[in-house]
């Protein structure tokens, strides 16, 4: 039996890929074979020219199903491709899509399979999305910019574009999205929109607190469970803003990320957004206290065997502060705090509940999750707690924005959203 908490992102989805012709076509490749690893089946559909750049046989042997290319496709009993393959769907693709393409999209034409098939989906239940892929000046031309306007008019979903080097040898706008954030989108796409209209503010990560130029204290959080909620919460439609302590990790899709170092600069960042915020998730593991007289050049050895004196001082408190703050104590303000214990769980996290009066606190046991991909999770709040058990930091992240939400939703009345 499927473990439905760590199922993949688009199982049970059957996606209908289209490629129109461009060079982009070789992305559809790991595009495809990115779909299929994250559950989905993919039937794969070409034009003419997209044949011209990457062979069907590629994409069969990725997709794990025959190519169809033609309207006239004699595979089919009743002659209808076009209709066969489009009710089949829960959403069309057209991963690249050229300019001309999206032209005959605009006018309705329905002269080859693919443009055909998007003509005579239906279009209350199978979504068509477009992955513009293009030279930069075609991209930026009135022409096209009307056509995917018309297009967004008609009701597909436009994605983005990237910005870079070009295969025609400029650089601009207009290349088609790389394979892992296009994956990124479709998930986002098929998420219920729970948090829609919803301002999250997220804090991920370590601080680091210097104690010379080039030593400091911190510790091991990797920001890996900040960065799972961070992109949890754009998927459920919140506008999301990640305030990030030092980590390598990649931006979520669709998130704005502010990068700090020390507790200090987080405190910082935290108090100039939380105001605008609706719902502020603190999960990063922020440094107790500092060195009070960092110094200005490094601390060497001097042979003596004496160690260095260091003083300490406590920072702020950034989860207490915004908890305290009028937004927070008026209810436009949703707090999530997090508790990176190493005994005890249970009890330090309630008292840290308390203690930082939030409504919702999330306690895990620091060695077993610092660093790992997947995590166990204890949700504390005024009724009791309950467990979520280990699962990836991801299906965790997706399970803790829908505890929020049912909070949320559960107090409407007295909460008030912060003003636009």
């Amino acid at each position: 039996m499927t473990n439905q908490a760590n199922a993949p992102d688009l199982a049970g989805k059957h996606i209908v890929l289209g490629l129109s012709g461009g060079i982009a076509c070789y992305k559809s490749a790991e595009l495809c074979r990115g779909l299929i690893k994250a559950g989905a089946t993919v039937q794969v559909v070409m034009t003419e020219a997209a044949a011209q750049f990457i062979t069907p046989v590629t994409m069969q042997a990725l997709s794990g199903r025959p190519v169809y290319s033609s309207q006239w496709d004699g595979r089919e009993p009743n002659g209808m491709a076009h209709i066969n393959l489009s009710r089949e769907a829960d959403a069309i693709l057209i991963a690249p899509c050229s300019a001309d393409f999206i032209a005959r999209l605009v006018q309705g034409r329905a002269d080859e399979l693919l443009s055909l098939m998007c003509l005579a989906r239906p279009v209350d239940r199978v979504p068509l999305l477009v992955a513009p892929a293009m030279n930069r000046e075609m991209y930026a031309h009135p022409a096209t910019q009307r056509n995917l306007s018309q297009l967004v008019q008609d009701g597909a979903t436009v994605l983005g574009v990237g910005t870079g080097f070009q295969a025609c040898g400029e650089t601009g706008d207009g290349r088609m999205l790389e394979p892992d954030e296009l994956l990124e989108d479709l998930i986002a796409f098929f998420t219920p929109k729970i948090l829609s209209g919803e301002r999250v503010l997220v804090t991920a990560g370590p601080t680091y607190e210097a104690i010379d130029p080039v030593r400091g204290i911190t510790n091991l959080s990797s920001g890996k469970m900040g960065f799972a909620i961070a992109r949890a919460a754009r998927e459920a439609g919140a506008e999301v803003t990640l305030v990030a302590g030092p980590v390598s990790l990649v931006t979520p899709r669709g998130v704005t990320r502010i990068d700090v170092k020390s507790a200090s600069n987080m405190l910082s960042a935290v108090a100039e957004r939380a105001q605008s915020a609706t719902i502020f998730i603190a999960t990063a593991a922020v440094a107790d206290w500092r060195p009070a007289d960092p110094s200005a050049q490094k601390i060497k050895k001097d042979g003596s065997g004496q160690t260095p004196q260091l003083s300490f001082t406590e920072n702020t408190d950034i989860l207490a502060t915004v908890a305290r703050s009028t937004a927070a104590q008026a209810g436009r303000l949703f707090c999530v705090g997090f508790a990176a214990e190493s005994h005890d769980l249970l009890e330090n996290a309630q008292a840290k509940r308390l203690r930082k009066q939030v409504p919702l606190l999330v306690g895990n046991i620091g060695p077993d999750t610092f660093g790992h991909d997947d995590n166990a999770l204890l949700l504390i709040d005024a009724q009791g707690s309950f467990e979520l058990p280990r699962a990836s930091k991801r299906s965790l992240a997706r399970k803790l924005v829908g505890e929020i939400a049912a909070r949320i939703q559960a107090h409407v009345p007295p909460r008030q959203k912060a003003a636009s």
